[in-house]
Parts: structure tokens; sequence; C-alpha cells
């Protein structure tokens, strides 16, 4: 029977012997990577399934979406509620990926109002092309109809075009251009009235801005709150514009008849 030290002594030797194995395949393999070119060490074998290729980044046209979404911001909580953050999320995109097309929320907000601006344009222009062009106070009368409706409709984003509080009007050339243009039209407008006898006034300018504090001013008092307290209902502030607007005509026309 083989005593207790010698079961001990033959666990040593075998421990000895894969120690030595051990330490050897380690020496050859540091020996093996010191002597192996850095191409071969780099390589991999591969696994069978490529990596995914990072997307290119793609929404169509994200500037026209982001503005979109920025009007309906404005239209649902005023101005004052635009985030480029939420413009983003309705979007669809990353909160960073608007930074592409606008580096600011001021930029956004300049973008918003051109936009607004376009579409103002639009309705006065749609308001022109139906009134016969021989008869310069009926188109004084529906551009200013035109004006008017389109700021009920549109108090929101009428306020974002109308004042210089949310965006700078020095960078919105498309806005300042179109408004010089309208303000062009309505100059021109008043002058072929008078040329063909139909003003009381040869002071155009004051009825020029007599006409602008008109529609300017029963605009903002739909903005402000105040139609109520004047007896004026929603269902009725698009026919009192339309009396105001006829009374107003009416007291810068010359009588018929008179030369």
């Amino acid at each position: 029977m083989c005593s207790y030290s010698d079961v001990i002594g033959s666990y040593m030797l075998q421990f000895n012997f894969v120690n030595r194995v051990i330490i050897a395949y380690i020496h050859d393999r540091v020996m093996l990577e010191r002597t192996m070119p850095k191409s071969a060490k780099s390589k991999r074998r591969p696994t069978g399934r490529p990596s995914p290729k990072p997307k290119p980044y793609h929404h169509g046209d994200l500037r026209r979406v982001l503005i979109d979404a920025a009007l309906q911001l404005v239209e649902e909580g005023g101005p004052e509620t635009l985030s480029v953050r939420e413009a983003a999320r309705r979007a669809g995109v990353s909160p960073g990926a608007p930074f592409r097309h606008f580096p600011s929320r001021d930029a956004l907000m300049t973008a918003v109002a051109e936009e607004a601006q376009r579409r103002f344009r639009a309705e006065i222009n749609a308001a022109l092309a139906d009134d016969p062009a021989g008869d310069p106070l009926a188109r004084f009368r529906a551009l200013g109809l035109a004006y008017l409706r389109w700021a009920m409709r549109n108090p929101a984003h009428f306020e974002v075009i109308s004042t210089g509080r949310y965006f700078d009007h020095d960078k919105a050339a498309g806005l300042s251009r179109d408004n010089a243009e309208l303000i062009g039209l309505t100059e021109r407008t008043m002058a072929d009235a008078f040329a063909q006898g139909q003003l009381r006034s040869s002071d155009l300018k004051r009825v020029q801005i007599a006409g602008r504090a008109l529609v300017y001013g029963f605009a903002r008092m739909n903005i402000d709150g105040h139609f109520p307290r004047w007896g004026i209902a929603d269902t009725e502030a698009e026919r009192t514009a339309e009396a105001i607007i006829d009374l107003f005509i009416e007291g810068i026309a010359k009588p018929q008849g008179r030369a």
C-alpha cells in the first residue's frame, strides 16, 4: 500500500509537469506574436455576418417639414411657445437634426415669419385676381378685406409678421422685400384712384396711412381679445371687417357726379 507521502509526491510531480507545459506554451505564443507581421496580427476571421453600415441621414425636405411643424406650434400656442426641440419631435427627427438647416431658434422663427408672409401675400394675390383692374377703389377694398380675413383666420401667424419682437427683420430679406412690394401695390392703387378722380383728398400718403391704421388696428383688436367688449361675436367678425372697410372707402371716395 502507498503511503500518504508517496501520494502527495506523485501529485506534485504531475503538477510540475503541467506547469512546465503551460509555461512552454506561453513562451512559444509570445515569441510567435513578436515575429508575426502587423498585417497578419490585425486580420480577423470573418464571422459570416458583416457589421451594418451607418445609414445616411435622410428625411426628404426636412427644412419644409420643420417649418410646417413650427407654424403649427405657433398656431397652437403662440410665438413664445416655439421650440426647435419640439419641432424636431413633431418632424420625427433627432433633436440635433434641425441645426443642419436652422442654427438657432431665431433662425427657425425667421423662416416661420417668411412662410407666414408668403401665405399672406398669396391670399392678397388671389383676392386681387378676382377684381376688375379698371376700378382702383374696388381693388383697394379687395386688398383690405384679404388683409383682415387672413389676419383674423391666422392671428398667431399675423402677430409674428406684424411685430418686431420675434425675429430679426434685417435677416428676413424675403419678408422685407414682400412687405415693400405690398406697400408699393397700395401706393399704386391709391395713385390710380386719384388719377381717375375717385378720391376726395390729394394727400395720398395720409389716405394710405389711414387705411393701414384701420386694417392693422382691427386685426390687433381681434388678437388682443377686444371684440367681445365691443359686442362683436366671432361669427360676426368678418362681416364687421367688411362693413368698416366700406365705411372707410365711403369716407375717402369723392361723391359721384362731382368733378
